[in-house]
């Protein structure tokens, strides 16, 4: 759709891709495991989908999630589906730590502290998590 952000790019660093739907890994240094998992075709809304389409988007979040808690052991993981600014269909899945920028707020409220070394915390670098990612999902 032209105009739409999450049509005409792909939203961040790619780290899967199928006919469906794809997960890129969002630029962001006081949150370095933050993900996008991203419906390829243009709709709005979760609903806009067909049952099994929301299964299978719901399916790709839950394997995100599962691989950040399994190899960074997050304090807690936020799932978020707003779109109020890009409204196409995505759902962020964001891990987070009680020592990052903004903990226990939003990571899109005002940072409480400073945390320069976010990326250094993690138990695992950026493209080994992004590897684990790609194939939870690659494999179904």
């Amino acid at each position: 759709m032209t105009g739409c952000e999450l049509c005409e790019q792909e939203g961040g660093i790619p780290v899967f891709r199928n006919e469906a739907l794809r997960v890129i890994r969002a630029v962001d240094a006081d949150h370095p495991a933050f993900y996008r998992v991203i419906w390829n075709a243009h709709v709005a809304e979760w609903t806009d989908l067909p049952p099994a389409d929301r299964s299978r988007i719901m399916q790709a979040v839950a394997k995100v999630e599962t691989v950040l808690r399994e190899h960074i052991k997050p304090t807690k993981v936020n799932l978020a589906s707003l779109g109020n600014v890009v409204p196409h269909l995505h759902w962020h899945v964001i891990a987070r730590f009680d020592w990052d920028a903004r903990w226990p707020a939003p990571v899109w409220a005002p940072k409480q502290r400073e945390v320069s070394d976010a990326e250094a915390r993690l138990a695992l670098p950026l493209t080994e998590l992004d590897r684990r990612v790609a194939e939870a999902l690659l494999a179904g």
